[in-house]
């Protein structure tokens, strides 16, 4: 159990991490747009609870890239793949999370939420959002996947190839 822990809390960091590097500087570095994560948060928080003390918005990006979406994935997303689609590699599977997160960030908390243009606008933002929530699950499902851990939908328990 602590090696599960461990290695999606370890997931969850990396990919994150990649995310905002990606996002933050090298899109900008090459000439694209910026990401805003923590705009959003703060937005999020401003519309669903009236305010956004200071502080709240880098908590709830954190805990979105490091916990939650790490959980999705592990939980959902490859769990189901294997009992539908058991011989597609991971990799894909990762991919199309991707895109599920960002449709999630962009479309549902963006503007159903927090009242933005849906996808922004499909402005310049939208596209390096996209590629950074693709990164985020290829970068959180390799940490889980090197580490031999996966949930089993029909036994309701963890497996793992390497015991801790």
């Amino acid at each position: 159990m602590k090696h599960t822990l461990f290695t999606l809390l370890s997931a969850g960091a990396l990919a994150t991490i990649a995310f905002d590097a990606f996002g933050l500087g090298l899109s900008p570095l090459l000439g694209y747009a910026k990401l805003a994560p923590v705009g959003l948060a703060g937005s999020t928080l401003k519309q669903v609870f009236g305010s956004s003390p200071s502080g709240a918005a880098h908590l709830l990006h954190t805990l979105t890239g490091v916990v939650f979406y790490v959980l999705g994935y592990f939980l959902i997303a490859r769990p189901v793949q294997r009992a539908v689609v058991p011989a597609l590699h991971w990799t894909v599977t990762a991919a199309v999370y991707g895109v599920a997160l960002w449709v999630f960030a962009l479309y549902i908390m963006a503007h159903l939420v927090a009242g933005m243009p849906a996808f922004l606008g499909f402005s310049g933002i939208t596209w390096v959002a996209l590629w950074g929530h693709i990164l985020f699950a290829l970068v959180a499902a390799w940490v889980i996947e090197a580490h031999g851990i996966a949930f089993d939908l029909k036994a309701r328990r963890i497996t793992a190839a390497v015991q801790a």
